[in-house]
């Protein structure tokens, strides 16, 4: 396996970053999650995108351009033999001292990891996932904006360790309002009475690459999708439930908090677009070189 650090290529064994890295130091940096499928990178241009934002926000200076940073992204694919994976790109803001001051960071440092992944066992691809209601709240925009893919990702974990405890393979986070955000590393979405439903980001949730492309197929699958404040309530009620992300494509949810959601199985909508994104995956995407 190959890693690409700065500008290099290296073996998995000696792909290593300073112990003073400001990203190690204090979660000072930020990532993308891309999947590769048959050959091609998914939504890569808008993963960038988004990168390049969440750089902008922290004030962080990538330390290539965005053009760069696509073609390093494509040769580690590419030096990894990889036709379907994923990818996790990471920018740390480097070096630097053992205080809080990220200007003693001379350069950030970008680090592009290739390689395979699966989030949840093909059962619950099948049957649908149960959820919990986490205790752990998303941080309050005015903290952090849920759109910086930030490195430091401990609340989502210790909201991972709940819902694991608790039996779960995910949980659901609220905000400090109560309304739903977001699940530990998906988006959410419910269908009732034909209408999709999910949060707006400034609920707490992130805007999601593949949540962005759910809004495109249900789009053209004539279904109508509005971003609603919801409450567990509305998703105890619903009549199907379904989770989105990178890593997790598109998944059925069957029960929150030990309620049944609709049949207690997939439903209809819920199939068809996971059907639609996987027709879509086949066809999409960046070319991994040759």
């Amino acid at each position: 396996m190959k890693v690409y650090i700065d500008g290099q290529m290296l073996d998995r064994n000696d792909a290593k970053i300073s112990v003073f890295d400001h990203g190690l130091l204090y979660g000072d940096g930020i990532f993308e999650g891309i999947r590769i499928y048959h050959g091609k990178v998914f939504e890569l241009d808008a993963h960038i995108v988004r990168l390049v934002d969440s750089a902008k926000a922290i004030c962080l200076e990538l330390p290539m351009s965005a053009e760069e940073i696509i073609e390093a992204t494509l040769q580690t694919v590419k030096a990894n033999g990889l036709l379907d994976g994923y990818i996790r790109l990471i920018v740390t803001r480097g070096e630097g001292g053992l205080g809080l001051n990220p200007y003693l960071c001379p350069k950030a440092s970008l680090i592009i990891i290739a390689d395979t992944i699966k989030l949840y066992p093909q059962e619950h691809y099948d049957n649908g996932l149960a959820l919990i209601t986490c205790g752990t709240r998303r941080p309050a925009p005015g903290a952090l904006s849920p759109q910086v893919k930030s490195l430091n990702y401990l609340n989502n974990v210790l909201a991972k360790v709940e819902a694991i405890q608790a039996g779960a393979l995910e949980g659901l986070m609220l905000n400090e309002q109560g309304y739903v955000a977001e699940c530990t590393g998906d988006n959410i979405f419910i269908v009732r009475d034909g209408v999709i439903h999910t949060p707006p980001i400034y609920a707490g949730a992130l805007d999601g690459i593949t949540r962005r492309v759910i809004f495109r197929l249900a789009a053209e699958a004539g279904v109508p999708l509005a971003e609603t404040n919801m409450s567990r309530y509305d998703i105890y009620t619903a009549h199907e439930c379904f989770l989105t992300g990178t890593a997790a494509e598109v998944i059925p949810v069957v029960s929150l908090d030990k309620r049944v959601i609709g049949s207690g199985k997939p439903g209809d909508i819920t199939n068809d677009l996971i059907k639609r994104f996987h027709e879509l995956v086949k066809i999409s995407g960046t070319e991994v070189p040759i």
